[in-house]
């Protein structure tokens, strides 16, 4: 992991900054969603019990735009958490807040092997629904069961076609990672081989990494990328290196830390952020998974936006 060149933080002193000001000159970074909800067990429902004011504090931390999580019909109606879809929308433009993007995940855990026909008119539907709120991208953002390489196959042939009905709404369908994605699996394999390197240096011949098998398995006109580059990281895997290996299959980025931005000192911000421009990415969105104790969601996420303000190499 520290060998890798994009793991480890180049500019200590902008990793180490400090925090600026949501004043400071408007820039091009969204948040997900999830970043608010995600600690909602330990209390912290601050943003589910007011998200029209929620939204107007994210807007002015410096986000200019939204990635939503928590999509799900309820009672016939499609709603994002608790809130009607079209009331989120009008929620965001009142706060000045751009929807780009959304994660959708599958009808179930057979992820279409079973019922595939309910499977493909869920993501109609979602595909309509997200369209009629401007988002650009539907993305699937868990990883399916994927024991073998005939599993990495099956998934990536759904994705395709289910990427033909996206792009007959007028939206794009992405896959977005997280670390099991970056484990090996062979032909006939019951269960995913270790991360990293194997005793003595040797990989068996037959085992695929799994993200590679995914973007290998599907059509680029179909399926995008959205890669999150702190779970590449968890899968030891240096995130600029594959920005630079599927320049034109990763299109979007989840930019994450262990919790706010540039404190781990860990994640090679700088580089990722270089590399995304340099391969015409400009959809980024925040993730916040995490808070240290006693921390609210809202400070973590301004934290987050504050590096991302400060960082001179963030447009």
């Amino acid at each position: 992991m520290v060998a890798a060149g994009g793991l480890l933080a180049g500019n200590v002193n902008v990793a180490n900054a400090a925090i600026g000001s949501a004043a400071q000159a408007k820039k091009n970074f969204g948040l997900q969603t999830y970043s608010l909800t995600v600690n909602e067990r330990n209390g912290d429902r601050e943003f589910s019990t007011d998200v029209p004011n929620g939204l107007k504090k994210v807007a002015q931390m410096g986000y200019s735009h939204l990635e939503l999580a928590g999509y799900g019909v309820r009672d016939g109606q499609a709603r994002i958490g608790a809130v009607p879809i079209a009331e989120f929308k009008k929620y965001a433009g009142d706060a000045g807040l751009e929807i780009r993007s959304t994660h959708v995940g599958h009808t179930n855990y057979t992820r279409g092997r079973d019922n595939r026909q309910q499977e493909l008119d869920h993501w109609k539907r979602a595909f309509d629904e997200h369209k009629a709120i401007g988002c650009k991208y539907v993305i699937q953002p868990g990883e399916p069961p994927m024991r073998n390489t005939a599993d990495v196959a099956f998934i990536g042939d759904l994705y395709n076609e289910i990427g033909k009905i996206a792009n007959a709404a007028g939206v794009k369908f992405a896959y977005h990672n997280h670390s099991g994605e970056f484990q090996r699996v062979a032909p006939g394999g019951q269960e995913k081989l270790p991360f990293g390197r194997f005793p003595y240096g040797r990989i068996p011949e037959d085992a695929k990494m799994i993200y590679d098998g995914l973007i290998e398995a599907t059509d680029p006109s179909l399926v995008e990328f959205e890669l999150d580059v702190y779970w590449a990281v968890m899968g030891m895997q240096d995130p600029v290196a594959y920005m630079k290996k599927y320049a034109k299959r990763i299109r979007v980025l989840h930019i994450k830390d262990v919790d706010v931005l540039g404190e781990s000192g860990m994640m090679n911000f700088q580089k990722i952020f270089e590399t995304a421009y340099a391969n015409g990415i400009s959809d980024f969105f925040v993730e916040l998974e995490s808070v240290p104790a006693g921390m609210t969601q809202f400070i973590g996420v301004k934290g987050c936006a504050d590096y991302l303000l400060k960082a001179p190499f963030v447009k």
